[in-house]
């Protein structure tokens, strides 16, 4: 993130002083050593950073969208998850997963007190949905497949047939449709079975778990899925579940959350480093197994942008720990074959190790990167500085805090969730960040979308002219095609959503999708948005038929 050459002689000489400064100050304070070792690693470094990244600012002029920004065989679909959208949770032999048992046991923080047990219905009105997506034009849809619903014990129970046929219906529908079926193994839901016979993430017999649970899908769906993604956001799964206790199995410590158990200095680590060997083996079987299917694997990681809030040599390296310490996290032992350095110097005993073997599997162990994007943050130094306790500012997590405002000035405009904001730069930059990390492998954003809260006076027709969501969707594509004009390999955008759904512990009280669904009644309803969707796919088709005709009439084909 920085450059030496983006340094005049006078900046250079103050980052200096910045850093004599802080080492003074640091070496008179009782600091552990793995900070020192940080501080010396960085002192040494700091020349040799990677170029920072400069992003062209949109203006409200360019919110159409631009369709001939992407390539012809781009992807362009909507996405979802199993929970969120199926329900049936008891349905046709489906086991409970952590999801199932969360969400009804008394205490846990879903602001509406609600659950997935019907959702949208998805599972009882997939063909309903399919015709849905047909309509907007999509040539793409990802789902993720409920592990419970195909095994509900795991390994220790027989495979559940009626949940093998209700994905092969999916995907024959999807197909009859000309939409390509873009499949998570796993989003957020675990067997419970697994949960209570070893911990779940928490044992290596997970590792093994899901090594059966993929070959089963590979083997059944293989034959027409050509997108496989293995888990969807693990840092976050693994922050929530395990750090403060927000997500199921609910694992936290003293000062991060309220829980009766956990250790959050240590069993997030623990978790992503079983989910991480999880990954590397289900790739492992696709590629030995299954490759002859002519499909790619990858992993979707959320991917938050994070702008340092000043020019200070603390707040950029605050910044670049930010995203070291959430996508790193997991793509550099996928990619590289070790965490980041990063996360070693600071925590380095607390990280658990890959064995020799491990690291040579883990090496070059994906296909494609999955991008969920939503919000950017200013990021200011907590090593140096003091900071209030709150998400980010521990050891643990890096040293860093993150804010929406500079100020008082917000960082592009803000919306009625407290962790969404409009700034489509950060698209741009996100994307040309993981490019240059990691040497342009195959990107495709997996998520992206505008979230409304659904308020009690909210009328049904407020909500489906949903203007906001299709400036905030139409801005982050144009961001998008303007790092693909500068080379990035961005290979699809998936809207996050088709549908309104459950979101978690927000409950049903925020509305995300491009339609807009009567949780009474089940009624789907266009918004705004899906018009405007629908439009822009549209507009993208007839710019590839433009460029197929031209192909054929150029004089090189004749």
């Amino acid at each position: 993130m920085l450059s030496l050459y983006a340094y005049t002689e006078i900046e250079i000489f103050s980052s200096f002083l910045l850093f004599s400064n802080c080492r003074q100050q640091l070496l008179r304070t009782a600091m552990d050593a793995s900070i020192k070792l940080y501080i010396g690693f960085f002192l040494l470094q700091m020349f040799f950073l990677p170029p920072s990244i400069s992003s062209k600012l949109l203006t409200r002029k360019q919110s159409l969208g631009n369709p001939s920004g992407f390539p012809s065989n781009f992807l362009l679909g909507t996405a979802s998850s199993a929970y969120q959208y199926e329900g049936g949770y008891m349905s046709d032999g489906k086991g409970l997963n952590n999801w199932d048992v969360y969400s009804h046991k008394p205490g846990n923080i879903i602001v509406d007190g609600s659950n997935g047990d019907v959702a949208v219905d998805h599972y009882h009105q997939y063909l309903g949905d399919v015709d849905l997506m047909h309509s907007l034009g999509v040539n793409s849809y990802r789902f993720s497949i409920s592990w419970s619903r195909i095994l509900p014990q795991g390994r220790f129970r027989e495979v559940n047939v009626a949940g093998i046929n209700f994905y092969n219906n999916l995907i024959d529908a999807l197909l009859l449709k000309g939409i390509k079926p873009f499949v998570t193994l796993t989003h957020f839901d675990f067997p419970q079975e697994l949960e209570d016979r070893y911990g779940s993430w928490l044992s290596p017999q997970s590792q093994e778990d899901f090594a059966y649970f993929a070959d089963i899908c590979f083997k059944s769906f293989g034959d027409r899925v050509k997108y496989w993604v293995t888990f969807n956001e693990p840092d976050f799964q693994v922050t929530f579940g395990y750090r403060t206790g927000k997500f199921p199995p609910s694992r936290c410590s003293w000062p991060f959350g309220n829980c009766t158990y956990g250790d959050s200095e240590k069993e997030p680590f623990i978790a992503a480093h079983n989910i991480i060997l999880a990954h590397t083996a289900a790739v492992h079987i696709y590629r030995t197994k299954y490759q002859m299917q002519g499909g790619s694997i990858g992993i979707v990681l959320h991917c938050s942008w994070y702008e340092p809030i000043s020019n200070s040599i603390a707040d950029k390296l605050a910044a670049e720990r930010a995203l070291s310490f959430s996508i790193n996290w997991f793509l550099d032992p996928i990619i590289f074959g070790r965490y980041p350095p990063e996360m070693q110097s600071i925590i380095g005993s607390i990280l658990p190790e890959f064995s020799t073997t491990e690291k040579e599997k883990l090496k070059k162990g994906l296909d494609f990167i999955g991008i969920n994007h939503y919000a950017s943050y200013y990021v200011h130094d907590c090593m140096f500085s003091v900071c209030e306790p709150g998400s980010g500012t521990s050891k643990t997590e890096g040293f860093w805090a993150k804010s929406l405002e500079k100020n008082g000035t917000p960082l592009g405009e803000l919306t009625e969730l407290d962790w969404l904001n409009v700034y489509p730069q950060g698209m741009e930059k996100i994307v040309t960040y993981i490019k240059e990390r990691y040497n342009n492998i195959p990107m495709i954003i997996t998520e992206n979308g505008y979230g409304d809260v659904n308020k009690a006076d909210s009328t049904t027709e407020e909500l489906l002219h949903d203007v906001k969501r299709v400036q905030y969707i139409a801005g982050h594509l144009n961001a998008l095609s303007t790092a693909i004009r500068k080379e990035a390999d961005v290979r699809g955008y998936f809207a996050w959503s088709l549908l309104d759904n459950f979101e978690w512990n927000f409950g049903y009280t925020v509305r995300f999708g491009l339609y807009h669904v009567d949780y009474k009644t089940l009624t789907r309803r266009p918004k705004l948005s899906a018009t405007w969707y629908k439009k822009f796919i549209s507009e993208h088709g007839k710019v590839k038929d433009q460029r197929a005709e031209h192909a054929q009439n150029h004089p090189y084909y004749n």
